[in-house]
């Protein structure tokens, strides 16, 4: 569980972590970090908050918020519950929200398809890694 857990809540926010003022680290409730996502040649960096935090030995969850390009309010979170010795169920929970007109209107137009995409694409990432064991 715990090589899985790793990829699966670094591939959301793989890129520039740095450390936000309030000194608490990421795997801490409340804790707050700076995240920069490159798509192409788009840069965005924002602040991501640690909602939520467990780390038992049958039971991994973490829950993330952050406002994306001004305009998505997003939620996520990961949970790895141990089956057996050699199973584990991993349950990838997401909501976007529009904060404005646009990004309201962004969501509306992208449809339910393109968002079962980047989903699919991101469960795949998770596999891969825990194939690599």
């Amino acid at each position: 569980m715990e090589v899985v857990f790793r990829p699966a809540h670094k591939e959301n926010h793989a890129q520039g972590r740095r450390a936000h003022p309030d000194r608490k680290r990421e795997h801490e409730a409340g804790a707050k970090h700076r995240q920069t996502y490159r798509e192409g040649k788009r840069q965005e960096t924002y602040i991501v908050e640690t909602l939520a935090y467990e780390n038992a030995e049958d039971k991994k969850h973490k829950q993330i918020h952050f406002v994306l390009g001004k305009a998505f309010e997003i939620t996520l979170a990961f949970t790895l519950v141990k089956i057996d010795d050699s199973h584990t169920r991993f349950i990838y929970e997401g909501e976007n929200k529009g904060v404005n007109f646009v990004g309201r209107a962004m969501l509306k137009l992208g449809g339910d398809k393109n968002n079962l995409k980047v989903v699919e694409e991101f469960l795949q990432k998770v596999r891969e890694e825990a194939f690599k064991l």
